[in-house]
């Protein structure tokens, strides 16, 4: 079974109820919106594949202010959705969040770091850095989680985080 990191963008009155109504968010996330796009910046989910523990790993490295992997703050209330309750980043963290994929580019992100490296901090998946795959799987996740984020932060989001 793979572990994939999701997230989610909550409008302001949707984190409203949410916190509210913790068990109402994963209807929420799970519904399709009519006009919203399947995949993109301008979608309600985004996910990083397998990559998220080595985004994690990439921007603790380079001093990211928000950790976009597993959130700020647990959901109040919240079951598990996968691996655990989901996370939340608060508008205003989105905002700084986004504020930062714009200072590191993607290219920089893994400057300095190979597969071994990764490997070697025990990240998930190991094996595909035991292989020695290019980090580019990595930083391609990078960029569109950016842009995910700077739709968010335009709109004023919060984002949900989780592992599932």
């Amino acid at each position: 079974m793979s572990m994939i990191g999701e997230y989610a963008r909550l409008s302001p009155a949707e984190l409203e109820r949410a916190v509210r109504e913790p068990r109402w968010a994963p209807k929420l996330v799970d519904a399709p919106l009519a006009g919203e796009p399947d995949a993109g910046p301008g979608s309600r989910r985004h996910d990083v594949d397998k990559t998220w523990q080595a985004l994690g790993f990439l921007l603790d490295r380079a001093g990211f202010p928000v950790d976009v992997t597993f959130g700020d703050e647990v959901l109040p209330g919240a079951d598990d959705w996968g691996y655990g309750p989901p996370r939340l980043i608060r508008p205003e963290r989105v905002r700084v969040a986004a504020e930062a994929f714009g200072r590191i580019p993607p290219a920089s992100l893994a400057e300095g770091v190979g597969p071994s490296d990764l490997a070697a901090a025990d990240v998930y998946p190991r094996v595909v850095w035991e292989r020695g795959e290019p980090l580019d799987w990595v930083t391609g996740h990078y960029e569109a989680l950016g842009a995910f984020f700077r739709a968010a932060a335009r709109a004023g989001d919060a984002v949900l985080v989780w592992i599932d």
